[in-house]
């Protein structure tokens, strides 16, 4: 018989060790959602009704064999994955791929996308009614979020409120990224109003059309139409019994080897934003969990110790300011390096990384398809 692989969570490494492992195991993705939803793309969708298409991938379409079972994780302990009181999943190899949960619009509390598409729809209506839209954190996403909404909606302006006294103030940031990111902020007439939080919340919530007057702590009134959060990050590891739960650390994030096996656990992997590695929370890092565990699982299969260890890559952050704005700090050489505009626009802004995402799940891009 073939060992059953249980993978829970469907995001960038919950897929790609599902697909890798679908000819070796007997696999099944659990997953609440009726699609993938590319996380990357989210913010320029949630402006453009084109893109939609390019961030909404139903699973039906992942695995050729091996099978998607929509629903939710309820408890998950080393070898047993319950759905409810009455229906589980034994497993020999459980890989834990459920991310991280942030607020609309970056990621969706909504399981179907015809809800989720709805709700994009009326954000935008909302936001064609604006004259100011205000954004809390003036980190990457915050950031990103501005340089989108500014392209799409050039007489649109946006203030964004941050708690620290500069942009990007988490991460090992050179000034001269902060410096190229400020100039364009300033270019688009976006205002910065940094160091003081909000003394209170907007009573509206985010994404939709109320025009309002806030204060930071400091007297400094915003007023706008629409407002977004922009902060908020967490690890989604509330579903692990005891045993698992215990090992977690105060941020929700799980302990891994350097095989990625939950610590003290032989056949419980974790993979992406929810394991403890000291890096960015990013796409590719998830994928490269995903391609270490798939290794170690055929070692396991094979009745071999796990071969595959993983390494963190050199930090770096691409930032895009909608399709053809932002700025990178990327390692070349040995070095830390500085992209403008067009760099960055050739590495993700324009794409998206969208391609390789469709290709995934539909075995060609969009283009190839004649869409």
């Amino acid at each position: 018989m073939q060992q059953r692989v249980v993978v829970v969570g469907g995001g960038y490494g919950g897929v790609a060790v599902a697909s890798a492992l679908q000819d070796d195991a007997e696999v099944t993705l659990v997953e609440p959602k009726d699609a993938f939803v590319h996380a990357v793309a989210t913010l320029r969708a949630a402006v453009d009704p084109a893109w939609q298409d390019r961030v909404f991938f139903g699973y039906d379409t992942l695995l050729r064999r091996g099978r998607v079972v929509r629903d939710w994780a309820r408890l998950v302990s080393p070898g047993v994955v319950h759905l409810s009181r009455s229906a589980s999943l034994e497993a020999d190899h459980v890989v834990l791929a459920t991310g991280t949960g942030y607020p609309f619009p970056a990621k969706f509390l909504e399981d179907d996308t015809v809800v989720a598409r709805a709700r994009l729809e009326r954000m935008r209506e909302g936001l064609r009614q604006c004259e100011r839209v205000m954004l809390i954190g003036a980190g990457p996403v915050g950031l990103e979020l501005a340089g989108e909404l500014t392209s799409a909606f050039p007489d649109l302006r946006v203030s964004i409120v941050e708690q620290e006294d500069d942009i990007l103030p988490l991460g090992q940031y050179l000034p001269e990224l902060r410096d190229a990111v400020r100039a364009q902020l300033a270019e688009r007439r976006i205002d910065l109003v940094l160091g003081a939080p909000l003394g209170y919340l907007p009573p509206f919530d985010v994404g939709t059309y109320a025009p309002f007057t806030v204060e930071t702590t400091e007297g400094e009134a915003v007023t706008a139409q629409m407002w977004f959060r922009c902060y908020g990050s967490r690890p989604m590891t509330g579903y692990l019994d005891t045993a698992l739960a215990d090992l977690r650390h105060y941020d929700g994030t799980l302990p891994v080897t350097e095989h990625l096996q939950v610590r003290g656990q032989d056949a419980v992997w974790a993979v992406g934003d929810i394991t403890d590695v000291r890096e960015s929370k990013r796409a590719t890092a998830a994928r490269d969990h995903a391609a270490v565990v798939v290794a170690n699982i055929r070692d396991a299969i094979a009745g071999r110790a796990p071969s595959a260890t993983y390494t963190a890559a050199p930090e770096r952050i691409v930032l895009p300011l909608g399709p053809d704005g932002g700025a990178s700090q990327v390692e070349q050489d040995g070095r830390r390096v500085i992209l403008g505009p067009e760099e960055t626009s050739r590495i993700k802004g324009a794409d998206l990384f969208s391609g390789a995402t469709a290709e995934l799940f539909t075995g060609g891009t969009p283009h190839d398809r004649g869409e």
